[in-house]
């Protein structure tokens, strides 16, 4: 079905070599040198990119209109700050898995440019300003929090320094949690940036590893204030028509880590009673204009529900194994949108790929 897509439409033959390498990664279950060589292509590719480039910035005044680059200097490529972010952890991610990458030297003198203290000095200025509080909550604070994770759990002199000097943004995004996470008397539940349980997981696992008890208790206790309660997730609402995300399976995602086993398991049974039956299916989502900026998001919401379906399966592989073939079509469905030439995907769409083969075991 996913090959009848491209038949439609004639490729160059390194497009189809991508496509064929592409396809491997569909049916393995280890990301391979090969495969993880081309899908570094595109954060490199745009990592030092400055246009096109959507801003989400707030004017006080006419000397706050910069350029991207002046305004965010370690993150202004791959069109938004947050795409930066996750394009600098998916190469720190590949970086780390596969020490003999192509391109090596190149990858990191870009993430050492990107990352010197100097610039990350500059994005806690930017960030500190009292009228950018909301600047990409909680979206961006959460992989900005995965890639520290990234940084710090890979034992190179490189990547310690750049963890180094990206942890006063990281601490300041700590901190913007601990404020924003009370005051927050409701979860948004959009399949988009704003997702409060996207926000959360990724939190999560860098207070887990860090140790951080105050900023663990911080997001356990408000992500049972806010999704304990919640019975019946409406899975035939999804997908909205520019998702990225899974309301029903990011609620899951946070809650499977901030519950013990018997608690979750009780939870989802009320939350999600569709994930235990063996016969349960979901259909893809299927991007009609891969052109558009916002339609292109349903890629990636096969890449996050796939992601968390394997998650499922991997904490809880007796209750769930069943809802593998479909976590894996899912994955396959969208892989070769990774690379259709597009901007508007792939600019972001490597990231989400290759945290949803993080999960995939």
């Amino acid at each position: 079905m996913v090959i009848s897509l491209f038949l439609r439409k004639p490729f160059s033959m390194k497009k189809i070599f991508f496509l064929l390498l592409i396809f491997q990664i569909s049916f393995s279950q280890e990301l391979t040198l090969q495969q993880a060589n081309h899908l570094a292509t595109l954060p490199i590719k745009c990592l030092q990119q400055q246009y096109p480039n959507k801003l989400g910035q707030m004017l006080i005044d006419s000397t706050e209109i910069q350029s991207p680059k002046e305004l965010h200097p370690a993150f202004y490529g791959c069109f938004d700050w947050h795409s930066s972010v996750h394009g600098h952890w998916s190469l720190i991610y590949l970086l780390k898995k596969f020490p003999n990458l192509d391109k090596k030297d190149e990858i990191i003198q870009k993430l050492q440019t990107n990352l010197s203290a100097e610039n990350i000095q500059k994005e806690v200025d930017y960030i500190s300003k009292k009228h950018e509080n909301s600047f990409e909550r909680t979206y961006g604070w959460a992989w900005m929090l995965k890639l520290q994770l990234e940084l710090e759990t890979f034992n190179t002199p490189y990547a310690q320094e750049m963890a180094k000097n990206l942890k006063p943004l990281s601490d300041i995004i700590i901190l913007r949690y601990t404020e924003f996470l009370p005051k927050l008397l409701y979860p948004v539940r959009a399949g988009t940036h704003p997702n409060t349980a996207f926000g959360l997981t990724f939190a999560w696992d860098y207070a887990v590893y860090s140790n951080n008890t105050a900023f663990q208790k911080s997001i356990r206790d408000n992500a049972i204030r806010l999704f304990q309660k919640d019975e019946n997730c409406p899975f035939n609402w999804e997908p909205s028509g520019t998702d990225f995300l899974s309301p029903c399976l990011e609620e899951m995602a946070i809650m499977q880590r901030v519950l013990d086993e018997k608690a979750f398991l009780l939870w989802l049974k009320k939350f999600a009673p569709e994930l235990f039956n063996k016969k349960f299916k979901w259909e893809v989502a299927k991007v009609s204009d891969r052109t558009d900026g916002h339609l292109v998001h349903l890629d990636g919401l096969n890449f996050s529900r796939a992601w968390n379906l394997y998650h499922l399966i991997s904490q809880y592989p007796k209750q769930f194994s069943h809802l593998k073939t479909m976590a894996d079509y899912h994955f396959s469905f969208s892989l070769p949108a990774v690379v259709d030439g597009n901007y508007e995907g792939e600019h972001w769409l490597a990231s989400f790929a290759l945290r949803a083969f993080e999960e995939k075991k």
